[in-house]
């Protein structure tokens, strides 16, 4: 019974993993009609001698975004970048085992960025200033929660999301990766995205 957990667990990760992913290119092929729409935008009302005083903050604020959901993607994807010196000198059996300590590394880094971003955030003690702000900036001098975007005037923590979205979502897909590298789940190709052959020990 145990291990029917253990693999029901398992590809249950792989399929969150999967479900991620897809939202991700949406969310991306999104971004990428919004960047050009807005930049397109400035453009035209530059030219006009109309210019649009938040387009330029919204354009930023998108590439960002645009980063750290195309970050997550690359992660699921092996595009991420590997310096490999080294392990294309080592042996098949060896370059398995770099590239499954090089997964487990990106997890470890994924969780410890979860961590940070809880500290940072600090939605428990939101919590306890009666989701206060001002409070807690008060008490432990945390101003997350208070500060503006300088043209839009939009609450920096809701751009700021995209750091524990991106810690939740890389954590999830090296997971995936290392059930596969491990060889304890079957390697799904992804959908939606067209690769090369091209595969380095990352």
């Amino acid at each position: 019974m145990p291990a029917t957990h253990a693999l029901s667990l398992r590809h249950t990760i792989v399929r969150m993993s999967s479900a991620l992913l897809a939202f991700e290119r949406l969310a991306l092929m999104g971004l990428m009609y919004l960047l050009t729409g807005l930049i397109l935008v400035n453009v035209v009302t530059r030219y006009s001698h109309f210019p649009i005083y938040w387009i330029d903050e919204s354009a930023v604020y998108c590439v960002v975004w645009l980063t750290f959901i195309g970050a997550s993607a690359m992660t699921r994807l092996r595009l991420d970048f590997a310096v490999t010196m080294l392990t294309e000198r080592l042996s098949p059996q060896h370059q398995k085992i770099a590239k499954v300590i090089s997964t487990g590394l990106v997890v470890v880094f994924g969780v410890a960025l979860i961590i940070t971003c809880v500290l940072w955030m600090d939605p428990v003690g939101l919590a306890r200033a009666g989701f206060d702000g001002r409070k807690l900036a008060a008490e432990t001098f945390n101003f997350l929660y208070t500060e503006h975007t300088q043209t839009l005037n939009w609450p920096t923590w809701v751009l700021y999301l995209t750091l524990p979205i991106f810690a939740v979502s890389m954590t999830i897909h090296g997971l995936a990766n290392l059930l596969e590298d491990l060889e304890l789940v079957p390697r799904t190709a992804p959908k939606g995205f067209q690769l090369s052959e091209l595969d380095g020990v990352n």
